[in-house]
């Protein structure tokens, strides 16, 4: 007597993209092989990878029909868009974005990495605030040589 295995099925982008729904996230196709997801002001393009999962792009708050990135500047965080606007981050944004990352990762089958499943991570870290640091005549200790 043979046993024969189910082959398992793999779920096509349009059938993950549409799994998405039953968590609450609206989804909007932007062509066959992207898609913009949303849920509670907050979204991310997710793109499909021949045979692979998904590709999730940094997840972000909608201001207006943008998705703004999350930078650190030190002192504090913003949402910065690619056209330039800045608005101030909130704590119950930086709960939402966690959330939201979560629960897509989880549906889609993505791996969740340590550090990101400790709290929200920056896309853009501007901790020096002194402009043109870099440019100049003055000693920079990085660059520094060694006599052997």
């Amino acid at each position: 007597m043979f046993f024969r295995r189910e082959k398992p099925h793999e779920s096509t982008f349009a059938e993950r993209i549409e799994s998405l729904r039953t968590l609450g996230f609206t989804t909007e196709s932007l062509d066959s092989r992207c898609a913009r997801v949303s849920r509670h002001g907050i979204a991310a393009i997710v793109e499909d990878q021949p045979d692979q999962h998904p590709h999730v792009n940094r997840a972000g708050l909608l201001i207006g029909h943008e998705i703004g990135l999350l930078v650190n500047a030190g002192y504090q965080v913003f949402w910065r868009t690619p056209a330039g606007a800045q608005v101030p981050a909130q704590a119950t944004q930086l709960k939402a974005l966690h959330a939201f990352e979560d629960d897509l990762k989880e549906r889609l089958g993505l791996t969740s990495l340590y550090n990101q499943g400790l709290g929200t991570t920056s896309d853009l870290h501007l901790y020096d605030r002194v402009e043109h640091r870099d440019q100049g005549a003055a000693p920079k200790p990085w660059e520094v040589k060694t006599t052997a």
